[in-house]
C-alpha cells in the first residue's frame, strides 16, 4: 500500500497550486483522507481532511483559501490551494485511514511528501 503525492512546486504569493494524492495497493476501504504540512523547524500540522461521506475540516489558517476533495472510486484526494502566502511554504503530506485487505482494522498511511514553496 502506498500513497503518492504530486503537484508541488514554486509559486508566487497570491498564486494557486493543486496537489493530488493517489492511494494504491490492496485497499479494502478508506475512511478519511487528508493533508498535513510541515515547515522547517516546526511540527507537522493538519491542513484539511475529508471523510468518505465528504465531510471536510480545515485548519483556520487555510479556511476559505484551500479546498479538499476526493474521488472514492479512484482512491484519490486533492488539495486546491489559492491565494497562497509565504507562510504556506512547507512539505505537504498526504494521509489516509485505510483498511488493508487481510487486516483487522484501519491504520494511518502517509505519502512521502511534496514541497510547496511560496516566494517571489
Amino acid at each position: 500500500v502506498q500513497l503518492v503525492e504530486s503537484g508541488g512546486g514554486l509559486v508566487q504569493p497570491g498564486g494557486s497550486l493543486r496537489l493530488s494524492c493517489a492511494a494504491s495497493g490492496s485497499i479494502s476501504s478508506i475512511y478519511s483522507m487528508g493533508w498535513y504540512r510541515q515547515a522547517p523547524g516546526k511540527q507537522r500540522d493538519v491542513v484539511a481532511t475529508i471523510t468518505s461521506s465528504g465531510r471536510t475540516v480545515y485548519a483556520d489558517s487555510v479556511n476559505g483559501r484551500f479546498t479538499i476533495s476526493r474521488d472514492n472510486a479512484k482512491n484519490t484526494v486533492s488539495l486546491e490551494m489559492s491565494s497562497l502566502k509565504p507562510e504556506d511554504t512547507a512539505v505537504y503530506y498526504c494521509t489516509g485511514s485505510l483498511l488493508v485487505a487481510g487486516s483487522t482494522g484501519f491504520a494511518a498511511y502517509w505519502g512521502q511528501g511534496t514541497q510547496v514553496t511560496v516566494s517571489s
